[in-house]
């Protein structure tokens, strides 16, 4: 594929940090260095580090590895994380395109930016699914582009509301500029979507796979709840069905292992990696080094076979949390909303009824004074349009508590409506 043509004029621009393109020497024992402008290790007050786990194992880092992690290393990550998590996609998603490259960052949302802000040319226009996630809809907002949503359903994305934009483009563009290029990429949450809960089926993805391919889409596969899948197997990602070098696939540890580690990865074609890595060159430099020993020294000693059981776990741990919200949502808020059962990740999409036409009102001045919190629907939605709708989320309320805290949402809902009725 001809990427140039999907860059913007800011990523084209980008070139190597001379200081940065001499990092892969750095750790070459038979090097020697008059270039460093690090300082010296042997002035940093740490000696070692171990970390005990839940489970009581104690992990003691490797003392070459950990005096690494304190110095300034390659932009795309320690190596050894790198490599086992390029082994992970590999296991997982099986890409058709074996030369994808990997980079890591300081978490998704790190990642996801610099992801954005490359196919970001002034003037143009980017696909995203409404209702979409507030995080890259925050920053879309400062960048020099417009916004075109595409409608989703229980299924997950809507492909043939997809094509029929790209088909009937410019006459389909919701800011009715008719000389605005037709947009070319588009970005998705495929699984347990942020703030619906819903997932693409296999279905779906492969279709809009195929509107992708007509169209000439790059696709940015946001997939932060993947492995928070409560059916198996998993449904298949985007990433793994890309003939083409297509997609760039976003993954985090956040919901897996910590997400105060700050620790996600890219997958995808080689050219918008090292597109990507420039960006970081010039910013933050690398992911700290430290967290990613945290996260290597405790996925070497699992092996890919004891994530894939840990994940099990964690996706088992939110099935159940799940099932005891649903059964609170039954209970208090039958005929007051609807919702979607989701069948991954951590939240449940609201569409309030009795006449409320808007829930940002309700959500932040009436529902806070019963003591309930909840994110109102505008701030999911890429042209911030008026919505009844209401994210709530089952991931750290204790289940105990859920009752009382729908319970409490569903006496502020029926107010509202009945105040609707009696206007």
């Amino acid at each position: 594929m001809d990427y140039q043509k999907f860059l913007s004029t800011r990523s084209k621009a980008r070139n190597p940090s001379a200081i940065r393109a001499l990092m892969p020497y750095m750790n070459n024992k038979e090097m020697l260095s008059l270039g460093a402008g690090q300082p010296n290790p042997e002035t940093f007050p740490y000696a070692s580090m171990s970390v005990t786990l839940k489970s009581g194992e104690t992990i003691t880092f490797d003392d070459d590895l950990f005096k690494r992690s304190l110095s300034y290393d390659l932009t795309s990550g320690l190596p050894h994380l790198n490599q086992w998590l390029r082994e992970l996609q590999i296991k997982e998603h099986a890409p058709p395109c074996k030369e994808f490259d990997l980079t890591i960052g300081p978490g998704s949302q790190d990642l996801l930016t610099k992801a954005l802000e490359m196919f970001a040319e002034p003037g143009t226009a980017l696909l995203v699914e409404e209702p979409t996630y507030t995080g890259a809809l925050s920053f879309l907002e400062t960048q020099p582009i417009d916004l075109v949503p595409v409608g989703t359903d229980a299924k997950g994305i809507d492909p043939e509301a997809l094509d029929k934009i790209l088909t009937n483009w410019p006459e389909s563009n919701p800011t009715g500029k008719k000389d605005q290029p037709r947009p070319q990429v588009l970005y998705t949450v495929p699984v347990g979507g942020n703030p619906t809960g819903v997932s693409s089926t296999l279905e779906r993805k492969k279709r809009t796979y195929e509107v992708c391919q007509k169209h000439d889409i790059l696709i940015i596969e946001d997939d932060p709840y993947y492995y928070l899948q409560f059916n198996s197997p998993r449904t298949p990602s985007y990433f793994s069905m890309d003939v083409d070098g297509r997609v760039l696939r976003m993954d985090s540890m956040s919901k897996i292992l910590s997400s105060g580690i700050r620790i996600g990865w890219v997958s995808g074609p080689k050219v918008l990696i090292e597109r990507m890595n420039m960006h970081t060159m010039v910013t933050n430099l690398q992911p700290a080094g430290v967290p990613q020993l945290m996260a290597y020294g405790l996925l070497a000693q699992w092996g890919h076979d004891g994530f894939f059981k840990h994940v099990e776990g964690v996706a088992k741990f939110y099935r159940e949390r799940r099932d005891v919200f649903v059964e609170c949502l039954d209970r208090h808020l039958k005929g007051l909303a609807e919702w979607v059962v989701p069948d991954s990740g951590m939240f449940v999409w609201l569409q309030l009824l009795g006449g409320i036409t808007d829930s940002n009102e309700l959500i932040l001045q009436k529902a806070v004074k019963k003591f309930v919190l909840a994110v109102p629907g505008v701030a999911f939605m890429p042209l911030h349009n008026d919505t009844p709708c209401v994210r709530v989320s089952y991931s750290c309320i204790e289940t105990d508590q859920m009752d009382e805290a729908l319970r409490r949402l569903a006496s502020v809902i029926r107010e509202e409506a009945e105040a609707n009725t009696a206007n």
